[in-house]
């Protein structure tokens, strides 16, 4: 158990309250970031709110703050943007009341993910009531662009931070990690994800001219047909095989009668540490080289980066981590790079990092929510890391 607190604990409820009634849907900051800039620079934390835009994007804001100047500096990455309710009649409570029903508080964000947000900020806030400044640094990078394009959000808040002296010993990344219990997953890393379209012309014509044709479709198939069924890889101790998908197969084609000018497909890679973007894209020209060998053709291949894959090796952080969250569950969470990607595939290039947050099980769904009782113990989990990272330094 945690020695008694001098002062009264900070409660998660009603900051996560607040930020729920914010409706800061990508990228409309909504007054999320107001209400965690005027929590946090009332405890001390230095903040800086960060504006950024592309030609064809609309601004996106952020939110840098920082208590302290000196290592050991530890981050807590997230994000205050929502994907949209959807039908909101569909839902039992109003998405954005943040109303809370036997234990349970509903909204839009409670998981995914202004509930980590908020027991990180509580939990970093009774640290510094308990201690003063850390001996370190604690801060925050809260991005309002990661259910969006993630083009204005943390890639460029990450770029000012190097520049203004800012980059963290450690990250922690607040994604609802968290499967069936609270604490029974930990995120030390995710699949890569490449997708391709490949495009076949063909000669359009009658088929009952077949000589007058060129038909794609059954060069394409043969190409699809290959690929579906390769072994890329078998994995490794961090990482299950890598996969293909195929998600299309287009010719645009209405009539029973013509042979098209040209057939699509279209299929992602998510892959392990045994591959990268160049690795894969060879393989996959490799195929296609084969295919046209053999049927000929005119092919025509695009890829389209995601994210390369990556891995934070288990050690000192990783065990901190794994520490603190038996301490308050019981449970020794499994280290799992399983899932979709998240903005720790652009932290990854600047200090180690990992995922840890709630469970996931209502992440964009109708009628998302939190019980309280794992809300406050998510934030007793955030605090026992803060805590073991300034006695202990990883």
């Amino acid at each position: 158990m945690l020695a008694p607190m001098k002062n009264a604990p900070t409660d998660s409820v009603p900051i996560l309250q607040d930020l729920i009634r914010c409706r800061s849907i990508t990228p409309h900051e909504g007054g999320a970031l107001t209400v965690l800039e005027n929590l946090l620079s009332s405890y001390g934390f230095v903040c800086q709110r960060l504006i950024f835009k592309d030609k064809d994007t609309p601004d996106v804001e952020n939110l840098f703050a920082r208590i302290g100047t000196a290592e050991p500096h530890l981050c807590f990455a997230g994000h205050t943007d929502v994907v949209p309710a959807g039908n909101e009649a569909d839902w039992t409570q109003d998405p954005f009341a943040a109303e809370i029903k036997d234990g349970v508080l509903y909204g839009r964000g409670a998981i995914d993910m202004k509930g980590s947000v908020a027991a990180f900020a509580a939990a970093a806030i009774d640290y510094v009531k308990e201690n003063g400044k850390p001996a370190g640094s604690i801060s925050f990078l809260i991005t309002g662009d990661e259910e969006g394009p993630a083009i204005n959000g943390t890639v460029k808040v990450l770029e000012w931070m190097k520049a203004n002296g800012h980059l963290p010993n450690h990250c922690l990344v607040g994604e609802p990690s968290s499967v069936e219990k609270l604490g029974d997953t930990i995120k030390v890393g995710r699949r890569g994800s490449l997708s391709f379209d490949v495009t076949v012309e063909g000669v359009q014509g009658h088929v009952a001219y077949p000589k007058k044709t060129d038909n794609p479709i059954s060069k394409l198939a043969r190409l699809v047909d290959w690929i579906s069924q390769a072994k890329l890889d078998d994995g490794n101790d961090h990482f299950d095989p890598s996969t293909l998908a195929v998600t299309t197969f287009d010719v645009g084609n209405p009539a029973g009668n013509v042979v098209p000018a040209r057939a699509t497909t279209k299929f992602n890679i998510r892959y392990s540490t045994e591959h990268n973007f160049q690795s894969l894209r060879d393989w996959v020209d490799a195929q296609v080289a084969a295919v046209k060998k053999e049927l000929g053709g005119t092919w025509i291949v695009n890829a389209y980066e995601g994210a390369e894959a990556f891995i934070t090796e288990p050690g000192a952080f990783v065990g901190l981590v794994q520490d603190a969250v038996e301490q308050e569950t019981g449970l020794v969470p499994k280290l799992s790079t399983a899932g979709g990607t998240s903005d720790a595939r652009f932290i990854k290039n600047y200090c180690p990092v990992l995922e840890f947050g709630p469970i996931n099980a209502t992440i964009h769904q109708v009628d998302e929510r939190i019980s309280i009782d794992e809300l406050r113990a998510t934030q007793i989990i955030y605090g026992r890391i803060i805590a073991a990272y300034f006695n202990n330094q990883p």
